[in-house]
């Protein structure tokens, strides 16, 4: 006896095709959807196998018996002697399938079926999605505000929603439903519920992801972003540089009439945003670093990264900054600790042993204030 299911055949396939699963994928897990569905409608311990004709449509219910020579579980074994009278060729170790198809199987396999269908749908949609997000971590992505939880922020992404959490939230910032942002993909889990993206607008990689955007000089690879420093909402520092000495770095960030910062800034509702030049030379490094600060000397120990810089008397709070944020900045941006003296402190106090002074003129550089 075999049930007939030759539309939801046609069915699967259409739905396989078009969300790209697997056919054969999906029949087995239909079959063994089917024989924990046999034994709870039909109260049924035996030992069954259920199979999907893959032309017909047609289910089929078998009862799996092992041929032994004594008999000790009549669930899932069958005696020698009661083989032989089914047919004398059965021997030890054999498998016998007779089929049980109930007559009313039909509903429930095709029920069982669709069941199965809609979750295998489910979870390759989930699957793709992870797939697809997962692929582009540490990347940039546009979404729409969806709505506010807690303090969460949940974005839509058009194909799923993710999460900006309040660690990753920019303090300075309101959220409103429907606004767009770009933010940056920190991390996609896989939970029961599907794939978690994680995104983030205080990461230093949204920065260095919108310069990638905005300056075609950086993505074609003829301008490389060295560092980036951040403090988001407030003020940021990103170090470039240029191996071809025809191609100005700073220059090609800021754009022309600084178009192209702007619009970083913007985006960023108003970070302010220093532009320096990376210089393999620590010294002309970190003095370009202190931008928009001019800088006297820089004395170096480069083994234990520690630098001291001299900067005119009228330049020491711009170079430290407003509650030491410009050098805070600067020493994030280089990886070197930097303590700065303006030269009348330096008179007085003068220089540690053991350091080499240099006197430095800054490079080009720009600020957005």
């Amino acid at each position: 006896m075999a049930t007939k299911n030759k539309g939801f055949l046609e069915a699967f396939e259409e739905v396989g095709k078009e969300k790209g699963i697997a056919l054969e994928v999906l029949f087995d897990a239909i079959e063994a959807a089917l024989i924990s569905a046999y034994k709870r409608n039909f109260n049924s311990a035996q030992n069954v196998r259920v199979a999907l004709d893959r032309t017909t449509g047609e289910f089929h219910v078998y009862s799996v018996k092992n041929v032994v020579e004594e008999l000790e579980n009549d669930i899932t074994e069958i005696s020698l002697a009661d083989a032989k009278r089914i047919h004398n060729d059965y021997a030890v170790g054999d498998v016998i399938e007779t089929e049980i198809t109930p007559a009313n199987f039909g509903r429930i396999a095709a029920q069982t079926a669709k069941q199965v269908v809609v979750q295998r749908i489910r979870e390759a949609e989930r699957g793709n999605i992870y797939d697809e997000y997962s692929s582009r971590a540490n990347d940039i992505l546009t979404g729409i505000i969806q709505r506010i939880e807690g303090k969460n922020v949940i974005i839509d992404l058009g194909k799923t929603e993710a999460i900006l959490t309040p660690a990753e939230q920019i303090s300075l910032e309101k959220y409103e439903p429907n606004e767009r942002l770009k933010l940056y993909i920190v991390e996609v889990k896989k939970t029961t519920k599907g794939p978690q993206i994680l995104l983030s607008r205080t990461h230093p990689g949204l920065l260095k992801r919108l310069f990638e955007l905005e300056v075609p000089e950086i993505s074609d690879g003829m301008v490389e972003i060295k560092s980036v420093a951040r403090e988001p909402g407030m003020r940021s520092k990103i170090a470039v540089y240029s191996k071809d000495e025809a191609i100005d770095a700073v220059g090609s960030c800021v754009g022309q009439k600084g178009l192209r910062v702007q619009a970083i800034v913007d985006e960023l509702r108003g970070e302010k945003i220093d532009i320096v030049k990376w210089n393999q030379d620590p010294a002309t490094y970190i003095a370009n670093a202190l931008s928009p600060a001019k800088v006297v000397s820089v004395a170096i120990k480069e083994d234990e990264k520690i630098s001291k810089v001299v900067v005119p008397d009228y330049q020491l709070s711009l170079a430290i900054g407003k509650e030491g944020q410009n050098a805070r900045l600067a020493a994030k941006l280089t990886g070197w600790k930097i303590d700065i003296k303006s030269e009348s402190q330096a008179a007085e106090s003068g220089m540690d042993e053991g350091m080499e002074v240099i006197n430095v003129i800054g490079e080009e550089s720009f600020s957005v204030d």
